[in-house]
């Protein structure tokens, strides 16, 4: 009962692609201001080459800089939600997870997601002159569905020594992502669009998400759909990755996707990524 009131397993009435994103009003001169999260590693230093690149190039954005690392607090986490609210863009550094943290810390960078509905990860995996690589001619967009899946921070030991992780996955979120990578498609001239999925055996929960990728894609009869078993996946991208266009997928496949693809063009350092909502984006090494 609680399941229908919420909704979970309903579609809203209204149609949730229409809302139309606003663009950041500009400041006085036409300049913006962009929230900066520098990150934990390596990303402080990049975020300093950013500032130095906007600086000699004129860009006409300010950053306001907030700092979140993997030890941070719940108050640095508000705030740093509150300044992308405020600026509706944001640039970040990875925020690592530390790992000796107690099961009750929630990943930073799954805070930031949910809480501004970033249901979108895109990543570009495109090959680049001048990087050797064993693969060439490689241009694949992933859309990854960010908010729910096995990382929705279901965990609990229900008996000593027995852990139960539970994956989401619902329609509404589901239609939601499919028609996002099936728009992206359309926008960007792309031909296919590749659903991954285990739903072999997770007949249920994968099944669904197969079956919202299915019912999006009767709606663009234009671009050619498949679907494939993420193991077979993993296969064909180091076999033969010039066959894929778009992809889409459920949140834990596409993490491990993206990284498969950064190591076909070069390297995670050649491939950023970008969070998208319906009002917020966050684009991040």
């Amino acid at each position: 009962m609680a399941l229908k009131v919420l909704g979970a397993h309903e579609v809203p009435s209204r149609n949730i692609f229409s809302e139309q994103t606003i663009p950041p009003s500009a400041k006085y001169g036409g300049r913006h201001t962009v929230t900066m999260i520098p990150g934990d590693g390596i990303g402080p230093e990049l975020m300093l080459h950013v500032k130095s690149v906007f600086r000699h190039a004129c860009v006409p954005v300010d950053f306001e800089e907030v700092h979140v690392s993997s030890n941070a607090d719940e108050e640095d986490i508000r705030n740093a939600i509150m300044a992308i609210r405020r600026n509706r863009v944001a640039l970040k550094g990875n925020i690592e997870t530390n790992h000796n943290l107690p099961p009750s810390h929630k990943s930073r960078n799954n805070i930031l997601r949910t809480s501004l509905d970033l249901y979108a990860n895109v990543i570009h995996c495109k090959s680049l002159p001048g990087v050797v690589t064993r693969h060439k001619d490689i241009d694949i967009l992933i859309v990854r569905e960010n908010t729910e899946g096995e990382y929705s921070s279901l965990e609990h030991e229900s008996v000593a020594g027995v852990v139960e992780s539970l994956k989401i996955i619902t329609k509404a979120k589901s239609l939601r992502i499919a028609e996002y990578a099936f728009k992206l498609a359309q926008e960007s001239g792309r031909k296919k669009v590749t659903a991954v999925h285990k739903a072999n055996i997770m007949k249920l929960g994968d099944g669904l998400f197969l079956q919202c990728c299915r019912e999006v894609a009767a709606r663009y009869p234009q671009i050619t759909f498949e679907n494939m078993i993420v193991d077979n996946t993993t296969m064909q991208l180091v076999s033969r990755p010039q066959q894929f266009d778009v992809m889409v997928m459920p949140n834990l496949y596409g993490n491990i996707v993206n990284n498969v693809c950064a190591g076909l063009v070069g390297g995670p350092g050649l491939v950023a990524g970008a969070n998208y909502g319906h009002v917020y984006a966050v684009f991040e090494t």
